[in-house]
């Protein structure tokens, strides 16, 4: 087995937006979809439901909860997904306040 000694290693700190770092348009809307598709998986593992229980539970096809536990969450809108989370017993809280900066941001938090 051959070692190799990196000499330099250039590392750059995220923003904590991984959408925002690769400069994708509506970065802070897919940080939420992602986050909300998150905890739509974690609902559905803890109740220990099958996709198909899970589609009609949610109200969508199984085909789109399959598409879910893959990380595709595109042809979902984050109202769509927060109605997910609702009907697997979740309660959402959207909290509005002033920013600091003269343009807000859309932020996701997970109690």
């Amino acid at each position: 087995m051959t070692k190799r000694i990196v000499e330099s290693l250039e590392v750059e700190a995220g923003s904590g937006n991984v959408f925002a770092d690769l400069a994708l348009p509506d970065a802070d809307k897919l940080k939420i979809k992602s986050g909300l598709t998150i905890e739509i998986t974690k609902a559905i593992h803890r109740l220990q439901l099958t996709q198909s229980e899970a589609a009609k539970r949610m109200g969508i096809s199984q085909p789109k909860v399959s598409a879910l536990l893959r990380g595709e969450f595109s042809n979902l809108s984050e109202r769509k997904l927060m109605d997910c989370l609702n009907r697997l017993g979740y309660d959402i809280e959207i909290k509005v306040k002033p920013a600091a900066a003269p343009t807000g941001h859309l932020m996701f938090a997970v109690a």
